[in-house]
């Protein structure tokens, strides 16, 4: 079925001796683009993170080799280095290298990194963008990125850097011009940057949101506002994406799996009619 279906949209294969590094979305194997399932169904090695759908993986060739790279926070992983090396020796034997990755291998997913490897190993590749957490998780949660009425921007942060402690970042700057902010990998940090935040001006009854599992079936969705953080995302399960705005307000009107399971929606979550505009 996959390879017909490329076959009749002209979809390229992936390649002896080629590495394709290929987005997964944030965990619904409904999410992943054709290009990246027509790689798993092409790949005779795939280098897998922890996070992505195990029933992708089942669209693999019976005799692909299927290794796990990890790539999930707290738990055992390989190296960068070894991973990037792997992806080099692998197509150099001739095999087709498929590196799957969680979200968008160019958003918080060190891709480029990879990628860079290959260019100086010269291994041809191509790169398949993916539908990244902090979009298509806080859809699963009925928060738009973006709103005409609540943000023209949104700010996408890691919540921890390279040394592993919480972002050395421009606060005020953030606080004062990123109506949206999007943290990924901040649970443990998330007390340290919400006082950030409130110490550079934002309110902290601002809403919040932690989105655990996103679009799995174990999602959860915690709401609440910018000063109780701190309190509640360590103890949220992993992984999760934290936002900060008035998007979050949306969420009652726009939950759209709560709807499916009999909750009532709200039609207008920000306190006026949206239907009182027709532009």
């Amino acid at each position: 079925m996959v390879k017909q279906l490329a076959a009749r949209l002209g979809l390229p294969s992936l390649e002896p001796g080629w590495v394709w590094l290929a987005g997964a979305g944030p965990g619904d194997p409904g999410l992943a683009s054709l290009h990246t399932i027509h790689a798993i169904a092409d790949a005779d090695v795939i280098l897998c993170d922890a996070l992505v759908s195990r029933e992708l993986l089942k669209l693999s060739r019976p005799d692909a080799m299927i290794v796990n790279a990890g790539k999930r926070g707290g738990k055992p992983s390989s190296s960068q280095t070894a991973i990037s090396a792997q992806l080099v020796s692998h197509a150099r034997k001739g095999m087709r290298v498929l590196r799957l990755k969680g979200g968008d291998p160019f958003v918080f997913g060190r891709g480029a990194e990879e990628a860079l490897s290959l260019v100086k190993a010269g291994i041809p590749f191509r790169i398949v963008p993916g539908v990244t957490a902090g979009i298509g998780g806080l859809a699963y949660a009925g928060i738009p990125a973006t709103h005409r009425d609540t943000n023209q921007a949104v700010t996408f942060i890691t919540g921890t850097s390279v040394n592993g402690h919480a972002p050395a970042l421009d606060w005020p700057a953030i606080a004062k011009g990123s109506p949206t902010i999007v943290l990924y990998m901040a649970r443990r940090h998330a007390r340290e940057i919400a006082a950030n935040l409130v110490a550079a001006g934002r309110s902290p009854h601002e809403p919040a949101a932690i989105v655990s599992n996103a679009s799995l079936e174990n999602q959860v969705t915690t709401i609440t506002e910018l000063a109780r953080l701190g309190d509640l995302a360590p103890d949220a399960d992993a992984p999760a994406i934290l936002v900060i705005g008035e998007n979050v307000r949306l969420a009652s009107g726009l939950d759209w799996l709560g709807a499916l399971s009999g909750r009532l929606l709200n039609p207008d979550p920000l306190g006026r009619d949206p239907l009182s505009e027709t532009a």
